[in-house]
Formats: C-alpha cells, sequence, structure tokens
C-alpha cells in the first residue's frame, strides 16, 4: 500500500512538473549576459509556451500589435506535447535550441518538441519566435512581419496584400469586388484583412515560424489563418505568390469569420451559402449542382432527412461534396428570396450540427414552414424547381 501512494505521489509531482516547467534548455545556448534579463526571457518563455495550451485569445504573452500573425503560429503549437502512439499527454517537451540577439531589445528564438523513447528521439516540430523586452518580462511574436518587412503592399478595399515581386491586379479588383458584396450580406464593417502570398507550405511555413513539423512531411500546398479582433491574417502557400487566383467558394467563408467564428455556426448552412454564392474548387453553382443531381438524385429516390443524419457524398474534380451542403444552398436561396439575408443569418446562428437537428429544424419551420416531418417532400420540390 506505501508502494502504491508513493508511486502516485511522485507520478502526479512529474505531471505538475511537466505542466508548470515544460521548457527544457541545453547547457550549450550562449544566453544573454545580464543575469536578470536572461532569468526574464526564460521564465516568460516557459509562462508563453504554457500558455500555448489554451486558447489563443487568453494568453497575455502575445505582443498586443501583432496577436492575428502570432495565432497563426500558435495554432501550430496547440496539442504539440502529446503523443497518441506513446499515450503521453507531455510526451513531446519544448527544447530550447537557441537564443540569438537582435535590434531594439529583441531576440530570435529557437526551439524544438522533442519526445524520447527507449533512448530513441523525436522531433516533432521546432518554431521560432521574436522575444521583445516589456519592463522585466518579455512577450512574444511570430517572425512574419520581420520576415516579409521588405515587401511590396497593395491594398484592395480593408484586404492588404503582401507579396516579393509582381501581384495580379485584375483578380485583385475582382475579389475586392465579391469580398465587399460579401461583407454587405454579412453587415461587416471595419474589418481588416492581410493576405501573405506564397508560392507553396515550405515557404509559408518558414515565414510564419515553422521550421520545421511532421504533420507537413511532403505536403507542398496550404492555407494558414487566424483572426484577433477586427483582424485576420490569411497566409496563401498554394502556388498562390502573384495572387494569380482565389476561391470565391472560400472567401465567404474567410468574410464569415470576420464576423462570428466559424465553430460557432451550423457547417451545413455555411457550406450551403459558401456553394450557392461561390461554388467550389473552380465550379460555379450550377455545375456542382448538375453534378448533384446526375449522381445522387436521378433514379435514387434519396430520403433527406436521413442524409441529414448520415452524409452522402458526390465528386467534382475528383473532390467530394456533400449532398446535405447542396441541400442547404437550396434551402439558403429559398429563405434569402423570401426574407433576405437576415433570415439566412437566422439559420446560420442556430448553431453546430447535432444529432437530430433539433434546433435546426426548429428554426427552418420558423422561416420556411419546412418542418422536420415534410422536409423530405419539400427538399424533393426545391430540387425540382432548381434549372
Amino acid at each position: 500500500m506505501k508502494v502504491f501512494y508513493t508511486l502516485t505521489l511522485l507520478i502526479t509531482l512529474f505531471l505538475a512538473n511537466a505542466q508548470t516547467s515544460p521548457l527544457r534548455i541545453n547547457p550549450a545556448i550562449v544566453l544573454p549576459k545580464d543575469s536578470v534579463e536572461s532569468k526574464g526571457l526564460i521564465a516568460s518563455l516557459n509562462d508563453f509556451l504554457i500558455a500555448a495550451r489554451k486558447p489563443n485569445e487568453e494568453n497575455k504573452l502575445v505582443a498586443a500589435g501583432e496577436k492575428a500573425e502570432t495565432f497563426v503560429l500558435l495554432d501550430e503549437i496547440s496539442g504539440i506535447e502529446k503523443s497518441g502512439k506513446f499515450k503521453d499527454e507531455f510526451f513531446y517537451k519544448p527544447y530550447l535550441n537557441n537564443v540569438v540577439p537582435l535590434k531594439d531589445q529583441t531576440y530570435l528564438i529557437q526551439l524544438s518538441y522533442i519526445g524520447t523513447n527507449e533512448n530513441t528521439a523525436y522531433l516533432r516540430a521546432s518554431f521560432e519566435f521574436i522575444a521583445h523586452k516589456a519592463g522585466d518580462s518579455f512577450v512574444f511574436t511570430s517572425p512574419l512581419l520581420r520576415n516579409t518587412k521588405n515587401w511590396k503592399v497593395e491594398k484592395a478595399g480593408n484586404n492588404t496584400f503582401h507579396y516579393q515581386h509582381t501581384i495580379n491586379k485584375d483578380k485583385l479588383k475582382e475579389f475586392g469586388k465579391l469580398a465587399s458584396s460579401f461583407d454587405q450580406k454579412l453587415k461587416a464593417s471595419n474589418k481588416i484583412t492581410d493576405f501573405y502570398c506564397c508560392d507553396n507550405l515550405t515557404e509559408l511555413q518558414k515565414l510564419i515560424g515553422v521550421t520545421y513539423k511532421s504533420d507537413y512531411n511532403g505536403r507542398t500546398e496550404s492555407v494558414w489563418s487566424a483572426s484577433a479582433g477586427d483582424k485576420k491574417v490569411i497566409v496563401l502557400g498554394n502556388n498562390n505568390a502573384a495572387f494569380d487566383d482565389f476561391d470565391p467558394h472560400d472567401l465567404f467563408h474567410d468574410r464569415l469569420s470576420l464576423v462570428m467564428p466559424r465553430s460557432k455556426v451550423n457547417k451545413p448552412v455555411d457550406e450551403g451559402c459558401a456553394y450557392l454564392y461561390g461554388g467550389s474548387w473552380g465550379l460555379s453553382w450550377k455545375e456542382i449542382f448538375t453534378a448533384f443531381k446526375e449522381q445522387v438524385v436521378v433514379n435514387k429516390n434519396p430520403n433527406w432527412a436521413e442524409i441529414k443524419e448520415t452524409p452522402v457524398y458526390f465528386k467534382t474534380k475528383g473532390f467530394d461534396n456533400s449532398a446535405d451542403y447542396i441541400v442547404n444552398a437550396l434551402l439558403v436561396q429559398k429563405i434569402e428570396k423570401e426574407k433576405g439575408f437576415e433570415g439566412v443569418w437566422e439559420l446560420l446562428m442556430v448553431g453546430p450540427f447535432e444529432k437530430g437537428n433539433e434546433k435546426y429544424y426548429a428554426t427552418l419551420e420558423k422561416l420556411t414552414g419546412i418542418t422536420k416531418a415534410n422536409y423530405n417532400e419539400k427538399v424533393r420540390e426545391l430540387i425540382d424547381k432548381e434549372k
């Protein structure tokens, strides 16, 4: 019994230490000569990494002027310590690799998350931050602004595009016009978006401060983003260094996220709006609807209420599309025609998808008269009317 209690105490102390003092420091690292400054830097970095386990908005050690830029990087750190393979919440530990003094009382911080098992080291990820002196302590930012300080800038409304060489100004105008139309629907004002245009995921990662992450081995493209208050940062790492293309579907999602986090809206309705207003995968709404009818509707007589609970998919250009999202696009079209976008907004705000969709059906009945009982019949009517 005594052995059991001793082991329990040791495990508890280990977990508490892992939670309160995660940072490991390489003995060979050259720290600031001023011992007070060195101590403050290490303490602040340790607190910053602990705070990184919580929602970004709760991290008080992010520099106030660069929250959105830094939240993009913090999203990559979220959950980084956990290992499912080794069933350990704190398997990967942050090791401080380098501290480089820069100008204006700032430091470049380089660290790696490494786990060990049976004398084998596993590198999970490596990151870079900028540490800024703030009194006796430090606050931190992504190196994004520092890495792009010499880039060119072009504006389109409240959207700022950062690029290295050239930018497609015709596409910027097209983007600005469509973004403005979405903002009017959503009643979004004074919302700012900064775009950083990159060739690929590798370049994107370096700009943000991710020097390596095992999740992205072999991947070539991605788009990362984060929001803070009225500002959103989007980093394009999808062969779009000159902004030669953009997806109207994703643009709707981006504009909606400036008004309300997408995690709080009803995803099928959100997706329905994006399909209706922007198509998807380079195809128009009409082209996608045609594929939907040919693959899901024709001669299959599906039960749309069942499909809402158990998704059915169809393909366009090799990509999967949810049939329920297309049904929601038809419902959005009907509601906007009869009630204006205020009605669509009400359906968007019923909350995240839930089994049974009781809140969804209650709001749908209020707006359209369509109930859970007659849903299947009414959806078939909407499909038949759409040309």
